[in-house]
């Protein structure tokens, strides 16, 4: 027998205590923890009214839960995640240094939460269709992925992998297809015929540049007169249709970097960035830019000690870039006189869809449910509270200092 104890706030206040018996090791919510049935009636799913409602910032981060793996259904892991409306809730096994074993609640507050219900359509409209109108309308939007390797990010971008035999019709599409749709389908409006679109697709692996759609050619982005970042050798593909976009991105992975880790076996090792521009038929200026990025998987070094040199400085070299993404979000919404965007060549690169009052983005962080990745995904969660929590800054003197969530720092008050 033994004992689970926690209070209100995850072992704030006074500890309550429950006890149960250890029996066989059985998929479900953690033993001892009471969680309130889930019908699917009164599941709280984000609309996109509500969404809109944001009055609009520049930076919007919802979560998104993937479903259990059949690794993981074998394995017979634990569902310790709860996503319901705006809040995330992770339930986090521990034990104290006298053996004593407790659960720590950890809560996130955030601007949309998905479980694992959700479907690609639906995170579609909810927090990315909005930002369709804004790219046709002479803005530059971002949407990217963030999370561990394996919680579901290329899946939620690109969609599923192909493989020989599948039935297009049945595809499920990524979050770029269903924006591409919306896309051809405004600028069929008589208002927009003066628009032809482009499309990019290059990723960033090791620090480095590479044209996937021109079998990997090394790239170079260099800066002009006016600060543009300027991507030398890089490859524009003339859009007619969607069904064209899909054999580009499709040709694209495969050329992309991937390998084996730990946590994946088919692992992607580089920052996948795919760029839909809208350029002026007469003049051929810039009139919006919608990019789609879908960010290596984030990991520690202790998880890639067992891998080859190459592995661990492949991990180092994602690990670097996302930190300076982050620095680059705190300061612009910060509207700090800096922002290090010669950091690391992600951001570098980005530099154009991240400034300006027309600029939009959209992070989603991805996150496993199984209590085998429960601290890849408070990792993942605390990165995507700091990048939201810099919006409550004030604009003006010194930013203040903002109390984190319940549990965003991790620990608890009645840990040994």
């Amino acid at each position: 027998v033994c004992s689970v104890m926690w209070g209100p706030g995850g072992g704030m206040g006074a500890p309550q205590q429950r006890t149960y018996a250890r029996g066989p090791r059985v998929a479900g919510p953690v033993p001892g923890v009471v969680r309130r049935e889930d019908t699917g009636a009164d599941r709280k799913l984000p609309s996109r009214a509500r969404v809109e409602s944001f009055s609009n910032p520049r930076v919007e981060v919802v979560v998104r839960k993937r479903p259990r793996s059949r690794q993981e259904l074998e394995a017979q892991a634990y569902d310790v995640l709860e996503c319901t409306g705006t809040t995330c809730s992770v339930l986090e096994p521990k034990v104290k240094v006298d053996l004593t074993r407790f659960v720590d609640r950890h809560v996130f507050t955030f601007d949309a939460c998905f479980d694992e219900h959700i479907s690609n359509q639906g995170l579609y409209q909810s927090c990315v269709q909005p930002l369709v109108q804004a790219a046709v309308s002479g803005g530059k939007c971002t949407c990217f992925a963030y999370g561990q390797t394996g919680s579901g990010k290329t899946y939620t971008m690109m969609g599923p992998p192909v493989r020989e035999g599948d039935d297009p019709a049945h595809r499920v599409p990524g979050v770029f297809m269903l924006a591409a749709r919306d896309l051809f389908e405004l600028l069929d409006q008589p208002a927009y015929s003066h628009l032809e679109v482009m499309i990019s697709f290059y990723e960033i692996y090791c620090g480095k540049l590479y044209d996937l759609l021109n079998e990997r050619q090394p790239l170079q982005a260099r800066e002009n007169a006016k600060q543009q970042v300027v991507i030398a050798g890089l490859q524009e593909v003339p859009l007619e249709n969607c069904h064209q976009l899909m054999g580009i991105v499709d040709y694209g992975l495969r050329a992309r970097s991937t390998g084996s880790t730990g946590a994946n076996a088919d692992s992607s090792r580089s920052h996948a960035i795919l760029a839909i521009c809208l350029h002026d038929v007469e003049t051929g200026a810039l009139h919006g830019k919608f990019s789609f990025i879908d960010l290596a998987g984030s990991e520690r070094g202790a998880d890639v000690t067992d891998s080859a040199k190459e592995t661990r400085i492949e991990g180092a070299e994602v690990n670097k870039s996302l930190l300076a993404l982050k620095e680059c979000i705190r300061a612009l919404d910060q509207q700090q006189d800096h922002t290090p965007f010669r950091g690391s060549k992600l951001t570098q690169v980005l530099k154009d869809s991240l400034v300006g009052p027309d600029c939009r983005t959209v992070m989603i962080a991805n996150i496993s449910p199984s209590d085998i990745a429960v601290e890849h995904s408070l990792n993942t969660l605390r990165y995507a509270y700091r990048v939201k929590e810099l919006r409550r800054a004030p604009r003006s003197g010194a930013p203040a200092a903002v109390a984190p969530p319940e549990g965003a720092r991790g620990g608890s008050s009645d840990e040994g």
